[in-house]
């Protein structure tokens, strides 16, 4: 038995049942006794591009030779990290935008909290403070990130970080509701996932993102585009917050920004909130990670960028969005599902049965495992069952990923 303690797990029952992804190719992951997996996730949301792509090991492989790692504190900086900080400036769906790094998406949860009350500071309204978020939202484990948690279970280790308030998911009357009671003076920003991902795969209802940026506007308050999940190509977008046409005022990334290859994430600030801090002399943002910029994992990130236009893969997550959802809709029918939910990137759930799920709580788990045990891997969520496949799928993988999660629920339904 290993020392490793596995996050999100009940260490009890996982301890002498793990399962080791040895290796990985394409769509598919291998274990440590040769059994073949359809990666039906992505690994964690992320690996967009597939696994075992040699062009983007080889370029971290090559930076290593050249560079393994340098801190970019004060005036340092390395190539790497200045072309990815380009090259993702350009894509951003925001004026003038500015990039900073850190190692992933918890950090750059922590980095946009902090930005936006500094932002405020600086302007000179520093009691604005309060960081508004969703119902179901998933914002990360780290301080901001679980005081954010939409999720009830992840709020773990209270007190939480003050001043953070929740939102209803899906009506921008409720958020302007909660604006005007906290007295929009105190609001510093809004975090959204464009698609809230952990906390159900719930696309936003038609015209909602639209009008919660129209309030945050009206009220002087910063739209956050949360997009660890539904960048790079999720969405169909580099930052999935383009299909609502809306433009944030800081957009924060990671995952699939290097598909895995390496950690990394950061925000993309708009020229208005980095201003203060580019434009006025002296005053420093007193915040990073030890490995913000690291030359390794910005080389993953432009080889990741190259790839994915050069393969056209945002225009395979349009067509790929569709398949995914109609497929959803055929297991409908299953006695153990309620209903599907996608349809805006490639991003889906089954909902599981409400009266089947009161009955027996941990459902999802239970058609998780039986799906791997038909050689597929899936998500489990609190109440249904979540799909994030590689851009690189192809019909049949749809097929076959759809098809042994029916015969999963087929064979949990017997169980019962």
């Amino acid at each position: 038995m290993s020392a490793f303690w596995h996050p999100f797990a009940a260490m009890h029952s996982v301890r002498d049942a793990t399962v080791t992804i040895t290796r990985g190719e394409d769509v598919w992951v291998f274990d440590d006794t040769g059994t073949r997996y359809l990666d039906g996730t992505a690994s964690l949301w992320y690996a967009n591009v597939g696994h075992g792509r040699h062009e983007i090991v080889d370029a971290v492989a090559a930076q290593m030779y050249e560079l393994e790692a340098y801190s970019t504190f004060t005036d340092f900086a390395n190539p790497p990290a200045l072309r990815l900080a380009d090259e993702i400036a350009a894509r951003a769906p925001l004026d003038g935008g500015k990039v900073f790094f850190t190692s992933g998406g918890g950090d750059s949860i922590e980095t946009a909290g902090k930005l936006a009350r500094e932002y405020f500071a600086a302007i000179g309204e520093p009691q604005r403070t309060v960081l508004l978020h969703r119902e179901h939202s998933y914002h990360g484990t780290h301080g901001l990130g679980t005081s954010l948690a939409g999720i009830p279970g992840n709020r773990l280790g209270p007190p939480f970080v003050p001043d953070v308030v929740q939102t209803p998911w899906d009506d921008a009357a409720g958020l302007e509701k909660a604006i005007v009671d906290l007295g929009p003076e105190r609001v510093a920003a809004f975090f959204c996932e464009p698609v809230i991902g952990a906390g159900g795969v719930l696309p936003p209802p038609e015209g909602y993102i639209e009008a919660a940026a129209e309030v945050c506007r009206r009220h002087g308050v910063l739209f956050v585009a949360d997009a660890v999940i539904c960048g790079f190509g999720r969405l169909g977008n580099w930052f999935g917050i383009e299909r609502f046409g809306v433009r944030p005022d800081i957009a924060v990334f990671a995952k699939g920004v290097t598909s895995g290859y390496q950690p990394l994430g950061g925000i993309v600030a708009s020229e208005r909130v980095a201003a203060p801090f580019w434009d006025e002399p002296g005053r420093v943002f007193r915040h990073g990670q030890t490995y913000a910029g690291h030359p390794a994992a910005c080389a993953a990130g432009s080889a990741t960028i190259a790839l994915m236009e050069r393969e056209g893969l945002l225009a395979r997550a349009t067509e790929l969005e569709p398949q995914l959802l109609e497929r959803l809709q055929g297991v409908v029918d299953h006695p153990l599902v309620d209903h599907a939910r996608g349809g805006v990137g490639v991003l889906g759930a089954l909902g599981l049965d409400p009266e089947r799920l009161a009955g027996a709580p941990d459902l999802p788990q239970r058609v998780f495992k039986a799906a791997r045990e038909r050689g597929v891997l899936i998500r489990p969520l609190a109440t249904a069952v979540g799909f994030s496949p590689p851009l690189t799928m192809t019909a049949e993988h749809l097929d076959l990923m759809v098809e042994a999660t029916r015969a999963g629920l087929d064979d949990v339904a017997a169980a019962l």
